[in-house]
């Protein structure tokens, strides 16, 4: 049971990931976005509408790939600490 409420974190994880990402290929919902907020583009590509007007914008896909490295590898370390503390 607790590997599957993992794996469907890690799922969940993933997919917000992707979606935040500019590889985001699908419309899941009707314009103007997600519960009527503009925030929440049907198209995905969040990270490239909140890095608009910066200096960062060239490097959108090197911000993506090691915000989520960061973000999995501490789901890891989560899940490491919560199943060494269930072993005691």
């Amino acid at each position: 049971m607790k590997k599957l409420l993992s794996l469907s974190i890690v799922a969940i994880t993933g997919f917000v990931l992707l979606y935040i990402s500019r590889f985001w290929l699908f419309s899941l919902w009707e314009r103007p976005g997600l519960f009527d907020l503009k925030t929440l583009p049907p198209q995905g590509g969040l990270l490239r509408s909140w890095l608009r007007g910066t200096d960062f914008v060239p490097f959108e896909l090197m911000i993506w790939v090691i915000s989520g490295f960061l973000i999995l590898t501490g789901l890891e370390k989560v899940f490491d600490a919560i199943k060494r503390n269930s072993k005691k």
